[in-house]
């Protein structure tokens, strides 16, 4: 054989290792079964920050999680721009109905970035409390140890700890593809990064010590990034903390996605991720099983083996890397169906689309704002 065709070999054996050294390590990180955490005795205090914006179908279930929690000294705070979003009427109703638990809703925004989550959280950051805050999307599901969890997982060098999400509860083949985007892609790659010490900070549940960020410049340094997971992530390194990853991460309902809106989220982190950290973005093109498959396909033929043991070989080959993942979904409690091997298929067929595309394209969409990376760029500065 050629040098190059030992390159395309060497390449598909690397490729392949990396995938299933993925999978057993996220299988550890995060297996199901794990036993509720008692609060700890003296609890500190923690306030939670919940921006709210539009109802989805399963908001009432996460909101309400959120007031359900078996943790004797946390607030929660939930913000919104509009007094008349009907988020807010659904958050009023809930704390109505939970008048034992500290929660409040506030009303009004910051515009200190491009970025409206961020502008809507301000007001929550300035009121709250606690020693430590977390940041937790809407449609995160609380379990009732929620903070206990999260409090178990820090350790002396962490700078902020998060929950990547987990989608759940998934209604037809487009929430079936984003949980294949989700589950076994990116939160495997983001378990395996942390496993290694290169974590990223992941906006979906924030967990940091009010006091490092305060050392930074309080919410407004979440503010130099166009994400402000990103800008955290950047923050703790610059403290010489890190980023970590809490075990048996948090789940997300997902629904009813049409394809279209599948796309349109992947298309902005993939966006979100390359202006972020470029360096790291230039190699998501190669973590699907499209050029392993792809390099095992051009040897077999470049050498005159027969087509059917070249299409052996390539079908062998799909059904590891494919197989692997339906053991780490069963393993962690994570969607597995009969679409799903059809799913992790498109997937890794949409990745090189998506990746070119965050390239090409200039601007990204988050509920129905349109915001471009000059915009981005000019407000952080």
């Amino acid at each position: 054989m050629t040098a190059l065709e030992w390159l395309l070999i060497g390449f598909c054996a690397a490729a392949t290792a990396l995938h299933l050294g993925s999978v057993a390590i996220t299988m550890l990180r995060c297996r199901q079964g794990a036993p509720q955490a008692p609060p700890e005795h003296g609890a500190p205090s923690v306030s939670i920050l919940r921006p709210i914006c539009g109802l989805d179908r399963y908001d009432e279930l996460t909101l309400r999680s959120g007031l359900s929690l078996d943790y004797p000294n946390v607030e929660m705070i939930f913000c919104c721009a509009d007094a008349g979003d009907p988020a807010a009427h659904l958050v009023r109703r809930l704390i109505d109905a939970n008048p034992r638990v500290r929660a409040s809703l506030l009303i009004g925004n910051h515009g200190i970035s491009a970025n409206p989550k961020l502008n809507n959280l301000v007001k929550g950051w300035q009121v709250a409390g606690g020693d430590w805050i977390i940041f937790a999307d809407s449609n995160v599901l609380m379990p009732r140890d929620y903070v206990q969890r999260l409090l178990l997982g820090w350790r002396r060098d962490t700078g902020i700890l998060c929950s990547p999400p987990i989608g759940c509860r998934p209604e037809g083949f487009g929430a079936v593809l984003e949980c294949a985007f989700l589950n076994t892609y990116q939160a495997r790659w983001q378990y395996a990064a942390d496993s290694l010490g290169f974590g990223f900070a992941q906006g979906k549940t924030m967990l940091m010590r009010r006091g490092d960020l305060a050392l930074a410049g309080g919410i407004h340094a979440l503010a130099a990034e166009i994400a402000e997971d990103a800008a955290a992530t950047k923050i703790v390194r610059g403290l010489g903390l890190n980023a970590t990853l809490v075990n048996a991460p948090f789940r997300q309902p997902l629904g009813a996605r049409t394809l279209r809106q599948v796309w349109d989220r992947q298309a902005r982190w993939a966006r979100l991720r390359r202006m972020a950290f470029p360096g790291c973005f230039a190699v998501e093109v190669l973590t699907g099983c499209l050029p392993p498959l792809a390099a095992l396909a051009y040897v077999g033929a470049a050498t005159d083996l027969p087509t059917e043991t070249v299409l052996a070989g390539v079908a062998g080959l799909a059904a590891a890397w494919l197989g692997a993942e339906a053991v780490l979904a069963r393993a962690a409690g994570w969607h597995l169906g009969w679409q799903s091997p059809f799913a992790w298929a498109l997937r890794d067929a949409l990745l090189p689309f998506v990746w070119a595309h965050a390239w090409v394209t200039d601007s990204y969409a988050w509920r129905d704002n349109e915001i471009s990376t000059a915009e981005s760029g000019a407000r952080a500065g």
